[in-house]
């Protein structure tokens, strides 16, 4: 039985990077060292284990099953000292430290500018912002993944607690050139003849969308579907079909002229962007202060740029 030394957090850091990247070159540049001194690191825990931790099989870098052992450990102790780090800064009252939202893509254009702002206030703060699709923020609320999701809708089946902080404007949009734009009270009806682009499955503008057309009864197909609201811009500013959009995403395409709102029966559609986060979470400083921001401030902020 080897004898057992206790490693330092430096060793458990950079190791957990190594077994995280399966690299030591990708681990030192994430830590901002060289590729050597992490390497000694390495080696330095092992000596303290008594036990190789890595083996290298061709090109690539494979934990051994101490090293399994070591990975889970150093992720479990550093992520008690995350936790303890951030409750003195709450016993302090100071709003510094990690803060992780993950938005909704269609809600990518208003975000980024929101935490800007709050960053700028709060300098201590450490934001970081994941940017996917609906069900993906679902998945990371479900796990309890960040300090808050924002989204167009509140997952149902899953408690949270949700607060609506920005209206959600939904329009239909077409290129700037096409036939319907010069019309007035187009009908649903007429609306659901064009060629339609419309989000994925599980979107929460699709769901409204398709809600407003089946309480018309009214059936609409779709001749595009994409997962990304560039890609559909894109599409629509080359005339290949009519999509439903938030206003939020649409600043830049409106003022070039390359698109156009359409005035269509029942449209817009006025919904909220929610923070949404699981209930019983306690919330840090951060997201505490993050949330009343974005109560408070969020439309303001919005507006005025």
């Amino acid at each position: 039985m080897p004898k057992y030394i206790a490693p330092t957090l430096q060793q458990l850091r950079l190791f957990e990077a190594v077994a995280r990247h399966g690299s030591v070159t990708r681990a030192a540049e994430e830590v901002h060292l060289t590729q050597p001194s992490v390497s000694m690191q390495v080696r330095a825990l092992e000596d303290k284990i008594g036990l190789p931790l890595t083996e290298q099989i061709g090109k690539t870098l494979h934990l051994t099953r101490a090293g399994k052992a070591v990975a889970e450990a150093s992720r479990d102790i550093l992520g008690r000292m995350a936790e303890l780090e951030q409750a003195l800064r709450d016993l302090e009252g100071e709003v510094a430290g990690p803060l992780s939202v993950a938005v909704v893509s269609s809600a990518k254009y208003v975000v980024p500018q929101l935490l800007g702002a709050f960053k700028r206030r709060f300098p201590k703060v450490e934001p970081h912002l994941e940017i996917a699709n609906r069900q993906t923020v679902l998945a990371r609320l479900a796990t309890n993944s960040d300090d808050l999701c924002i989204m167009g809708q509140p997952p149902e089946g899953l408690s949270v607690v949700e607060r609506p902080f920005l209206e959600n404007v939904i329009v239909p949009v077409a290129r700037a050139d096409h036939p319907l734009t010069s019309e007035t009270g187009i009908a649903l009806a007429r609306l659901a003849r064009e060629p339609l682009i419309r989000r994925e499955p599980g979107s929460g503008t699709r769901k409204a969308v398709q809600a407003l057309f089946a309480e018309a009864g009214i059936e609409a197909g779709a001749h595009l579907e994409l997962d990304d609201v560039e890609a559909i811009k894109q599409a629509v500013a080359a005339g290949l079909g009519v999509a439903f959009l938030s206003l939020h995403a649409l600043r830049l395409e409106l003022l070039a002229g390359e698109v156009a709102v359409l005035d269509v029966a029942g449209f817009p559609l006025h919904r909220q962007w929610y923070a949404v986060h699981r209930e019983g979470k306690h919330l840090s400083n951060a997201a505490r202060g993050f949330l009343d921001f974005l109560m408070a401030e969020g439309a303001d902020e919005v507006a005025n740029t």
